[in-house]
């Protein structure tokens, strides 16, 4: 799964649940479709390693906010989070 590549820390604001929380955050995370769920085919074999990636809920909802009119990559959101 794609833990096993990217961990558990957010990968657009280096969140880590477990060092935020305490032993109610461990392992906690959400994870995002690279490939938006409406486009995947129903043949579509998923790629843990290239298609998900483990992001905060706050990040999670970012993503899937519209920017002028779509929604931002995640380099695009890591630049607004860091200014």
């Amino acid at each position: 799964n794609s833990v096993n590549y990217y961990g558990i820390i957010c990968k657009i604001c280096d969140l880590n649940f477990k060092e935020m929380y305490g032993a109610i955050g461990e392992d906690f995370f959400h994870i995002h479709h690279l490939v938006p769920i409406h486009e995947i085919g129903k043949n579509y074999k998923i790629d843990y390693k290239n298609d998900l990636i483990p992001v905060c809920p706050n990040c999670h909802s970012m993503l899937h906010r519209k920017l002028n009119g779509k929604e931002p990559t995640l380099e695009e959101l890591k630049r607004l989070i860091n200014k």
